[in-house]
């Protein structure tokens, strides 16, 4: 019998053979580009390159009276040192507003870093001779507010979770059968600020109840243990009971997680399964997986206000990252420590003078 490959070695293969599926309309001169950075990044991410690259190749044989020349496979490498920063800067413009979708901010600079990775690559082993991209400013980024759940919202979505209670008669028709294992994702969700990824790669195996942790494969392919507390190993060993009554579909023995079907349940579902909850209960915040990674964020770094802490805890490289999405929390503590050292006795931590002189 063939061992069952983990959710990870999965979606790895997935995004290889949709590469490779790019790789034949793309021109062929990026196929070593697209080696180069097979060691260094994920599958996923190069896959996202190579739509993004592909993009602008679209765009330059509709619009470059050169590459319009070439079937897009075609295309010579010399093309690229034919191209001016005009031309990027054009194309960017363009993507703004691609296939009736506006693109924000943040997805022009992710394509715009595509394209930035691969001049860099022909540029740095002196393949070609020019890189336009060095010459493109990158779009500037405007934060935005971080929208997570208050402590009695958290409770509240919980309780909805268990009871049902707000949801439509057909979804009430469901519960009975879904709430064990719904309550136990949106607790694993709200306990430990795991991905979204994360979760639905999670497999049965993963889970220790022993040394109260999960395994968990984090962006960029790596194992790490995330500690679990009490009522989230409360949540998941109730599930446990009844997810060893399911009987899998081939190739998702492993998995944790099940739909209404036995087969992994994906990241798309997951979304939904939370919207469904969340939406009657806080009807002005669009709360997503994300979401209640960015609460369990919050509470940790308000009961350790240990930054370095919370950014393990969250998976993330850089703990600047961390530091952007909770700058106004330790603004707060800022705030609160103001008065906590005292120069002089006659004042209190208050600030009101003390009427006993000496």
């Amino acid at each position: 019998m063939a061992e069952t490959k983990t959710y990870a070695e999965q979606q790895r293969e997935k995004a290889i053979v949709k590469l490779r599926e790019m790789q034949k309309v793309l021109p062929s001169f990026l196929g070593q580009y697209f080696r180069s950075i097979e060691y260094r990044n994920a599958p996923r991410t190069i896959v996202a390159y190579a739509q993004d690259i592909k993009t602008f190749f679209d765009y330059m044989h509709e619009n470059n009276p050169v590459c319009s020349k070439y079937e897009i496979k075609d295309i010579p490498l010399d093309i690229l040192n034919q191209i001016q920063p005009t031309d990027i800067e054009e194309y960017i413009s363009y993507i703004r507003f691609y296939k009736n979708r506006v693109n924000n901010e943040r997805a022009l600079k992710r394509k715009l870093s595509a394209l930035r990775s691969m001049y860099t690559y022909f540029h740095k082993n002196r393949i070609i001779d020019y890189n336009p991209v060095l010459q493109v400013d990158m779009p500037k980024l405007h934060e935005k507010a971080i929208i997570r759940l208050e402590p009695n919202e958290v409770a509240e979505l919980l309780d909805s979770v268990e009871s049902g209670e707000n949801l439509t008669p057909k979804q009430l028709e469901r519960h009975d059968n879904l709430k064990v294992r719904d309550t136990a994702i949106i607790t694993l969700l709200l306990g430990t600020g795991i991905r979204i990824s994360e979760c639905v790669g999670l497999d049965i195996n993963d889970v220790d109840f022993d040394n109260a942790r999960i395994k968990v494969v984090r962006k960029g392919g790596y194992e790490a243990f995330v500690y679990i507390g009490n009522e989230v190993a409360e949540a998941l060993g109730e599930y446990m009971l009844e997810r060893k009554c399911k009987t899998p579909v081939p190739g998702d023995e492993n998995a944790l997680f099940l739909s209404s079907r036995n087969s992994r349940m994906c990241v798309r579902s997951i979304e939904i399964l939370v919207k469904k909850y969340a939406r009657p209960v806080t009807p002005l915040k669009h709360i997503t997986p994300h979401k209640l990674r960015s609460t369990y964020g919050t509470s940790l770094y308000r009961e350790t206000g240990d930054i370095y802490l919370v950014a393990d805890v969250l998976g993330h490289k850089d703990v600047n990252t961390t530091q952007k999405h909770y700058a106004a929390l330790d603004e707060d503590r800022k705030i609160a420590a103001r008065n906590k050292v005292i120069l002089r006795e006659k004042y209190d931590p208050s600030g009101n003078k003390d009427d006993q002189r000496r």
